[in-house]
């Protein structure tokens, strides 16, 4: 794959199980781990479809699926909804505050009380302290942890990548005992604000899945967009699934 006058190498995955639907297998391209300079070469690869998980920098690519489409908001034009407005007046009294990534107890523990009342089953509600660390940070990503407290208590916190071309919302974990907060849309409203503190244009968010129950929040975001054949354009509340499974 060639950035601005520079090649990285790619590398596939062999197939393994997907993490969306249970009757499929999936696959990925991996930008070389070692590649020198792996952060610049990371806030390009987000404009071309790329995410991080871990020290891994992926894009699906699956033979006979196209279901996952990158995904993301222009900050600039964002304007919450009704809801949305809603959400923010109901958790102004929750403090925001950027942290060094890093594993503590208390993070430790809201994040496996987050798996176990969300995933449980799934093979990620036992995660160890090895796993945590592992899966949210690497020692080249531009990390920060965003930490939302309550009375000083932890409550949320949204693992966020800051690069030159866009914040990128690797994952986002929170308080299972607090649903009416709806601290999961409250953490990507304030990284919007974020992003334009920075001046920067796009807040990542990832992959969307067209119909998908786990994926529905993400176009409630007014102006989401998603990169298709013809490059970033903004999703339709109509549009099909992007799925060539049988």
């Amino acid at each position: 794959m060639a950035m601005r006058n520079e090649r990285v190498r790619l590398f596939q995955t062999l197939p393994h199980a997907c993490g969306y639907f249970r009757s499929r297998t999936a696959q990925n391209l991996v930008l070389d781990p070692s590649a020198p300079d792996l952060p610049r070469v990371y806030a390009l690869a987000l404009g071309r479809g790329f995410r991080r998980a871990g020290g891994h920098v992926y894009h699906p690519h699956c033979p006979r699926c196209r279901a996952c489409e990158p995904c993301r908001i222009d900050v600039a034009t964002f304007v919450p909804d009704r809801s949305q407005r809603r959400c923010l007046a109901r958790n102004r009294d929750l403090e925001m505050d950027e942290q060094p990534p890093g594993l503590t107890d208390e993070r430790h523990d809201l994040y496996a009380r987050y798996l176990h009342a969300r995933h449980r089953g799934g093979g990620m509600d036992e995660a160890s302290d090895e796993d945590f660390s592992h899966f949210l940070a690497a020692p080249w990503s531009p990390t920060v942890f965003v930490e939302f407290r309550l009375e000083g208590r932890l409550v949320a916190l949204a693992v966020t990548d800051v690069c030159a071309t866009g914040l990128s919302v690797v994952y986002t974990f929170f308080d299972p005992d607090l649903p009416r907060r709806s601290l999961g849309t409250y953490a990507i409203l304030r990284q919007i604000e974020l992003a334009r503190e920075r001046h920067l244009q796009h807040l990542y968010l990832g992959y969307w899945i067209a119909n998908h129950p786990k994926m529905g929040y993400k176009s409630r975001f007014r102006g989401l967009q998603v990169l298709g054949p013809q490059g970033w354009g903004p999703i339709a509340a109509t549009r099909p699934p992007q799925d060539e499974w049988p």
